[in-house]
């Protein structure tokens, strides 16, 4: 008798969790479905980079050899026997011409390092060190520009293991991005552009911070967009790509910023990367 119970209740109890198993089941297929939907887009839009870098190559080298002909041609005119108006006209139509080739191979080498796979190739560095030679490199446009370039940098080293030509490139991004900030500004005195570097033992922070114009609440969603840009000229490709470059090494990139009080650009990198 205690045998049939026992079978009973074994019946009974998989009856009962056959609704579970069923959801179980379907919630396994869906995850499937989305995952395989997740593989899908990805390789598309693999497919859809690898072509427009294709694309942008394809114009950037015929857009040199334009170039290359338009110095040429202002050269020619140069020691065509014309009167001195006519040379000027012809002079500055050429000139416009080759200054627009040369922004749109601007617009095209930061769309190719925006849209392009990255590669790191990291090794052991001195973050402070690098902080220094990127001081040294920026200075005269800062001078141009009438900016004071400062550092708050620790004594010691900060060892960190990076793509040392990424940081750099994501760092300057955010210092150009700083300057056109405070030369946009004519109200601005004093224009001042710091670079800090803080370490504790969970991560590693590099500000760049500035004292212009700061940023308005309605604009801090969309800075790190591509292709949005407040500035006249700007292609709107260096935030995005400052960002992606230190997402690439496991960082953050954000903000802190209102508007009449400067922003603080801040990448943190984990100090795993370190070790």
């Amino acid at each position: 008798m205690g045998v049939i119970w026992l079978g009973i209740g074994f019946v009974l109890g998989l009856l009962c969790s056959l609704p579970l198993v069923y959801y179980l089941l379907q919630r396994a297929e869906t995850r499937a479905r989305e995952a395989e939907r997740r593989a899908l887009a990805s390789e598309r839009l693999a497919e859809l980079g690898s072509m427009t870098g294709g694309l942008a190559h394809e114009i950037k080298n015929p857009l040199s050899t334009i170039g290359l002909n338009a110095q040429l041609l202002s050269e020619g005119i140069v020691e065509l026997d014309l009167d001195e108006a006519q040379r000027s006209r012809l002079l500055r139509r050429v000139e416009a011409l080759g200054s627009e080739v040369e922004r749109l191979g601007g617009i095209l080498t930061d769309f190719l390092q925006f849209a392009g796979r990255i590669r790191l190739s990291k090794e052991q560095c001195d973050l402070v060190k690098v902080v220094r030679e990127l001081e040294d490199f920026y200075h005269p446009q800062c001078d141009q520009a009438g900016i004071q370039l400062a550092t708050e940098l620790p004594e010691s080293p900060v060892h960190i293991v990076v793509d040392v030509a990424h940081i750099k490139q994501a760092l300057l991004n955010l210092m150009i991005n700083a300057t056109q900030a405070l030369t946009s500004q004519e109200s601005c005195e004093d224009p001042k552009i710091t670079l800090r570097v803080d370490s504790s033992d969970d991560q590693i922070e590099l500000h760049v911070i500035d004292n212009g114009p700061g940023i308005p609440t309605s604009k801090m969603g969309e800075i790190f967009h591509p292709y949005v840009s407040h500035k006249s000229g700007g292609t709107g490709l260096g935030l995005p790509t400052a960002r992606r470059l230190i997402e690439e090494h496991g960082g953050q990139l954000e903000v802190i910023s209102a508007e009449g009080q400067g922003s603080d650009f801040l990448v943190s990198l984990p100090r795993r990367q370190a070790r």
